[in-house]
This record gives C-alpha cells, structure tokens and sequence, in this order.
C-alpha cells in the first residue's frame, strides 16, 4: 500500500505489513536483528512490485540489478513473537547510479527500527550502470 506522508506531504511512503513469527525469534522471543534487513528486503521488493517493477523483469528486459551498497541501522525497541509491524520505505534521494531509501519499521504508530539503505544499480558484469527509466519514472525527486 502506498500513502502519503505526514511528515512531509510530498514523500510517497510505501507501507508492508507483516506479522513475527516463532521463525523470526530467538529463544526469548525477540526478533532476532538480522530478521529486520528481511523485514526491509521484502518491503523494497513489494515497493517496486506496487509500481509494476519486478526483480527478475529489471535483470532479464533491462539487464540491471540492485545491489546493497550501504545500509545504516539503528535499533530502538524489540519486536516480540506475534507482533504486527509495517515497514514503511520512502525515497530519500537518488543519483543516476544510486538510490537511497529510509525504511522504518513501526509497531502500533511506534519507530522500533530505522535504516538507510543505498541501492546501486549494476548490470549483469556487475558494473555500476544508471538506473533504468522505469525507476526513474517512478521515482520523481
């Protein structure tokens, strides 16, 4: 689902629900941290997916990938076993080579995780290339 933000009217947030289960846990019943670069991962690929992009689409029509070239994260609360969280993804920036994301995880309204993630954009050698006029179309800012 895509909304508008709050914040900032003009920044297209995309919202991904998604439910801990016992697999995301540890034996405390905590989110395990890596759990939440998955958490995010899913988010950027449904984002994508909302606005008609698909990963296998973009290796085999467009000859790209993306890569994670950076990601910065800050844990601010747990999640637990059951817990509802929505992942929500805006653009921060972009360059022609290089999109930039924020995604935050939120339970009930709260921030509990925050990341910004850097996406490169390569093709099939694995050589930085621009990024394809599909995300570009999509992506005004």
């Amino acid at each position: 689902m895509i909304s508008v933000s709050q914040e900032n009217p003009m920044t297209v947030t995309h919202r991904f629900p998604c439910r801990v289960y016992y697999e995301d846990t540890d034996a405390g019943g905590i989110v395990y941290h890596a759990n939440y670069l998955r958490f995010t991962e899913r988010a950027r690929t449904e984002f994508l997916r909302e606005h008609g992009i698909h990963q296998h689409t973009l290796a085999q029509e467009h000859g790209v990938l993306f890569v994670v070239a950076k990601c910065s994260m800050t844990y601010i609360a747990p999640a637990h076993l059951d817990d509802w969280l929505e992942v929500l993804t805006s653009v921060h920036s972009k360059s022609p080579l290089r999109l930039i994301l924020t995604q935050d995880i939120v339970r009930t309204r709260q921030k509990i995780f925050t990341s910004l993630v850097t996406l490169a954009c390569i093709n099939t050698s694995g050589r930085a290339c621009p990024l394809p006029a599909c995300i570009n179309k999509i992506i005004q800012n």
